[in-house]
């Protein structure tokens, strides 16, 4: 719940951002903007296999950066401490990509006429923000989350690449675990890998029908 929770809030979050800041016309935001769909594009054994290395606790860069600072060095792979916050960063970085594209393409079919009428009432940045880009990208919005949680609550590459759910199993989530227990013990419990799993699916269905639910209580307003 931790991992699928904070992943959901900062890839949405920046993405937003990201989307936002992207909709202005300035040079070069069209070669910006695909550069940040690089870690979306790129196998997720990549992504993975270099996070391992960026936070590794004896020769990794992130450490070294913090020990240029006066930081000592963190166990960010082999910590209880700190693993889930380790692939929990890395979720993002490659989740943050698809949210832009998504978030970017609705701020696109929202009028210009209504910020120019806005602008002229007085309005700021922030109160056209709140007022108008935030409130009509809620149907966006929602197809982003739901889809951003389905990903999620999947995500086995990542974790297991890094950590394998460990230390302690404080990195472990429905995805590791099932594989644990039907894979990855002398004695295979397929049956138990095959219930966890089954978890899966009825969050992921559950979500779904709740966002079903509101999309026709809002048609019906």
């Amino acid at each position: 719940m931790v991992f699928t929770a904070v992943c959901l809030v900062f890839q949405y979050a920046i993405g937003l951002a990201l989307a936002v800041f992207f909709h202005q016309n300035f040079r070069l935001s069209a070669t910006l903007r695909a550069l940040f769909l690089v870690p979306w594009l790129l196998p997720l054994i990549v992504s993975a296999s270099t996070w391992s290395w960026m936070l590794n606790s004896d020769s990794g860069i992130v450490n070294a950066l913090l020990s240029a600072v006066g930081i000592g060095p963190v166990n960010w792979l082999t910590s209880p401490s700190w693993s889930l916050t380790s692939v929990i960063i890395a979720n993002i970085w490659i989740g943050v990509p698809f949210n832009l594209v998504v978030l970017h393409s609705g701020l696109q079919s929202i009028p210009a006429s209504l910020y120019e009428a806005a602008a002229l009432d007085g309005a700021n940045a922030w109160h056209r923000f709140w007022r108008i880009t935030f409130p009509l990208l809620r149907p966006v919005s929602a197809i982003t989350l739901l889809l951003g949680l389905v990903y999620t609550l999947k995500v086995f590459d990542i974790i297991w690449i890094m950590t394998k759910g460990g230390p302690a199993d404080s990195s472990t989530t429905f995805a590791t675990w099932s594989y644990q227990l039907g894979f990855g013990n002398l004695l295979p419990a397929f049956g138990p890998g095959a219930a966890v799993g089954n978890l899966l699916v009825v969050a992921a269905l559950v979500f779904g029908l709740v966002y079903i639910r509101v999309q026709r209580k809002q048609a019906l307003s």
